[in-house]
């Protein structure tokens, strides 16, 4: 079984010295090297990733507010150069603890504690049932919340709650049922954080949640009490979508 790997560190060297390591390890796979704690935790939250390198101290995010957000998505080991986080951080189910230095033959130990711990969970193969069409499929994990950034706090938004997204300059706003949230982060980023059939893009400008649609007309959306038009790149593949729906 290969583990999907990322690696969290706002120093660019811990990052080489950890990617390096990964790269000698068969059962290791490194799919993202980021400084940016936030965007770690959103791929983190988004599934699929199997083993985090996390760092302990970090600007905006600490490696134990992590954990603590993350709430046992993937498992975690922790980097720092800091003896004193490591009862805490146990308390928080993290799988190994390592100091830097890192010498490789304890990453390895780490890292192979881990991936034994992934192939005792993993179940036997099943016997494939009759097909009988999509029904069969195993569904993925529906992500129903994200996290941003505030100018003071990383808060939670529930996905039933948004309304529409508008973008500006610098950064984007996130209009739900009882607030507006302002966040630093691009349209496109959020387009592709948010799930597909659920919200579309339907401007430069716009993200909107399809069943808070109130009305359309001509291009023309209304959104609570908000008129949001469709742009031209997007109105085929908006269209498309809602005729699909039988609106």
């Amino acid at each position: 079984m290969i583990l999907k790997c990322i690696a969290v560190d706002d120093e660019p060297l811990a990052l080489d010295i950890i990617e390096d390591y990964i790269s000698k390890v068969p059962f290791l796979s490194l799919v993202k090297r980021t400084e940016n704690a936030i965007e770690a935790l959103q791929l983190v939250q988004e599934g699929g990733i199997d083993l985090v390198f996390l760092d302990v101290q970090m600007p905006d995010l600490t490696g134990i507010q992590f954990l603590k957000i993350a709430s046992g998505k993937a498992h975690y080991i922790l980097t720092t150069a800091y003896s004193q986080y490591a009862l805490e951080s146990y308390d928080l189910n993290v799988s190994d603890y390592l100091l830097k230095p890192i010498a490789f033959d304890r990453f390895y130990k780490a890292v192979e504690k881990v991936h034994g711990q992934f192939q005792k969970a993993e179940p036997a193969p099943a016997p494939e049932p009759a097909s009988v069409g999509p029904a069969n499929a195993t569904a993925a994990p529906i992500q129903d919340f994200i996290f941003v950034k505030t100018e003071h706090k990383i808060q939670k938004i529930e996905l039933q709650d948004i309304l529409y997204i508008e973008g500006l300059k610098d950064y984007i706003s996130i209009y739900t049922k009882n607030e507006r949230v302002i966040t630093l982060q691009n349209m496109k980023k959020m387009e592709e954080t948010l799930p597909k059939g659920e919200f579309i893009r339907v401007h430069k400008s716009y993200i909107i949640s399809i069943d808070k649609i109130e009305s359309i007309e001509r291009s023309r959306i209304s959104i609570a009490s908000k008129v949001i038009p469709i742009g031209d790149t997007y109105r085929d593949e908006f269209f498309k979508l809602i005729d699909g729906k039988n609106i």
